[in-house]
Formats: C-alpha cells, sequence, structure tokens
C-alpha cells in the first residue's frame, strides 16, 4: 500500500474510532418506560418540553426529574408527590385525574424516573 493511502486510511479509521467513542447510545426503556413515554409525549411535552402552548410561564422541564431532592413546587421528589401533582393539577398546570389509569401513572412515572438529562 502507498504510503499516502496508508495515512489516509488510518486517519480514516481514528476518526471513526473517535467518533464511536463520543457517540453514546440512547438507553433502550423497558415496555413499561416506552408506554410512559407515549404518554408523556401526547400529554405533557406539549408544555414541559415544547411549550407550544405559548404559556407566558413556562412549565418546569421534567428531565432529572427524581435526580432532585424536591420538586420545582419543593415537596419532595417521591413517586407520591408527582402523582399528586399530575392528578390534582398545580398552579397553571390542569388536572389530569380520570385521564390516566393506575397502570398509565405507573408507565408515566416509570418513564419520568428514566428521563434523565
Amino acid at each position: 500500500m502507498h504510503p499516502a493511502m496508508r495515512k489516509s486510511s488510518t486517519l480514516f479509521c481514528l476518526g471513526a474510532v473517535l467518533l464511536q467513542a463520543g457517540c453514546r447510545a440512547a438507553p433502550t426503556l423497558s415496555p413499561q418506560e416506552a408506554e410512559g413515554k407515549h404518554l408523556y409525549e401526547i400529554r405533557c411535552a406539549h408544555c414541559h418540553e415544547e411549550n407550544d402552548l405559548a404559556l407566558k410561564k413556562a412549565p418546569p422541564d421534567l428531565h432529572g426529574l427524581f435526580e432532585r431532592k424536591t420538586l420545582p413546587s419543593g415537596a419532595a421528589a417521591t413517586n407520591d408527590a408527582v402523582r399528586h401533582d399530575v392528578l390534582a393539577g398545580k398552579g397553571m398546570m390542569p388536572a389530569f385525574a380520570g385521564r390516566f389509569t393506575e397502570e398509565q401513572m405507573g408507565a408515566l412515572l416509570a418513564y419520568l424516573h428514566a428521563l434523565v438529562r
């Protein structure tokens, strides 16, 4: 192999290795977390991700919600507190009572645990 081609080939391989090392695979979601992701995307992301309703006060970012000690409201970051806020509503957030089954609420909570920064 010509030395220039060998150098070019080596640089290409090195670049490919560095590119792969810099890329992290998205974590695989469990079936429950995947269902929670679907629910999050259709019921929560409008406000908590895109704010496509043009709300004057943007709702809090939920990425890493359970990595914090407290929720934006100041309550402890627990499943029970999040469940309460989702079902009863909080501030500008409407209540979602009757819109989630227990199974769906569990899936949403599982996804929120997986939704890291």
